[in-house]
């Protein structure tokens, strides 16, 4: 009797998670300090907080690592009505938080979670169901079973648009986009959707000045360097103050009230600027691991449902990270996401270290043959 050689758990996912979480935890404190001393009187106010958040986030990755990931495919349909009716309390006023002119959050006692984080997971595990369950169908060139899944998602991503996120909603959209082309949509869908997804931005970006702005920033940041530029110009700042070895941690410059958000969104600047190209690209070498050894255990997978769930947690993950990336740097407009992992903010570490726990538990058990999706 043959036996099948199963593998133990990918040993790579947690080390280069529990990395970026530490690199995260030592560069929050470095880049908020000023601002926390300043506004709560303790320089340690936002790493404090965000070490609460690593601690509720590895429950999560533990949680993920002990539950079986089969489990998440019968939840389904659970995980997506909570997920859109938890995107329409946000909107509603009383019981959707705002801040910064969005309403995005939901929660009590100081800590907020954001629905639209947790939708990502959700559209994920949604969307591996259902391109395990209807291959056939997804390959036999009719159009009903492209748009079902197309309803469901474009459902969550209007109610995420509306907060306003335009984001999590591209990044949503990238990943739903890219497990349909592994799932076998035909050319014939390709192109049409790909109109039509970027007729849906051109109109986010319209009916929001604010959008537009950015856009036009990002194609020339130096036209306006004190206005719509100045968040990237100082970041363009950052990284040439940093040079190959960088300012030396604690001592950037940047960080003193110049660069907004230093702590959140543009936290790559800062870590450009203190420990200079040789720290910006080990981080970003961390994030291109992490994508190898997901897309590994994604093709080692026992099951279709397991493979597409492992490529969509991987590409949520690595496509977030290289926006953030790109956004800091000037190749991409700002989409205001956070590096997994590493900025500041509860929700989106908490989502990050679960699917790390999830990809974990989908390589347990995977066996030396190749699962990748049929």
């Amino acid at each position: 009797m043959s036996r099948r050689k199963v593998m133990p758990v990918d040993p790579w996912i947690p080390v280069i998670a529990v990395a970026l979480l530490g690199t995260g935890l030592v560069m929050i404190y470095s880049a908020s300090a000023p601002r926390a001393l300043s506004t709560y009187g303790s320089s340690w106010h936002f790493a404090a907080k965000q070490g609460i958040w690593a601690a509720l986030g590895l429950g999560a990755l533990l949680f993920g690592l002990l539950v079986d990931y089969r489990h998440w495919r019968r939840a389904v349909p659970v995980l997506m009505i909570g997920t859109l009716l938890a995107l329409i309390f946000t909107l509603i006023p009383g019981i959707g938080i705002s801040a910064g002119g969005a309403r995005r959050w939901l929660g009590a006692g100081g800590f907020n979670i954001q629905p639209s984080e947790i939708a990502k997971f959700a559209c994920i595990a949604y969307m591996a169901a259902y391109l395990s369950g209807h291959a056939a169908e997804l390959r036999s060139g009719r159009l009903w079973p492209v748009l079902r899944p197309l309803i469901v998602i474009g459902s969550a991503l209007a109610l995420i648009v509306v907060e306003p996120d335009l984001g999590n909603a591209v990044a949503i959209a990238a990943v739903t986009a890219c497990l349909l082309f592994v799932g076998g949509i035909g050319w014939r869908f390709i192109l049409p959707l790909g109109v039509v997804g970027a007729a849906g931005f051109a109109l986010a970006v319209w009916l929001e000045p604010y959008r537009l702005t950015r856009l036009t920033s990002y194609l020339d940041p130096w036209a306006d360097p004190t206005g719509s530029g100045f968040q990237v110009v100082q970041s363009f700042l950052a990284f040439g103050s940093g040079g190959i070895t960088g300012t030396g941690l604690g001592e950037g410059k940047q960080k003193l009230f110049f660069l907004p958000e230093p702590h959140t969104d543009f936290i790559y600047a800062v870590i450009g600027e203190e420990l200079g190209l040789i720290g910006a690209l080990l981080v970003m070498t961390l994030f291109i691991l992490f994508a190898w050894r997901g897309m590994v255990i994604a093709r080692a997978a026992h099951d279709p449902f397991g493979a597409y769930l492992a490529l969509g947690l991987t590409l949520m993950i690595v496509l977030q990270a290289l926006i953030n990336m790109g956004v800091t740097v000037g190749a991409l407009p700002n989409k205001g996401l956070p590096m997994p992992f590493v900025s500041y903010g509860g929700s989106s570490l908490l989502v990050s270290l679960f699917a790390t726990g999830v990809l974990i538990n989908i390589s347990k058990g995977r066996s030396g043959r190749k699962g990748a999706p049929s």
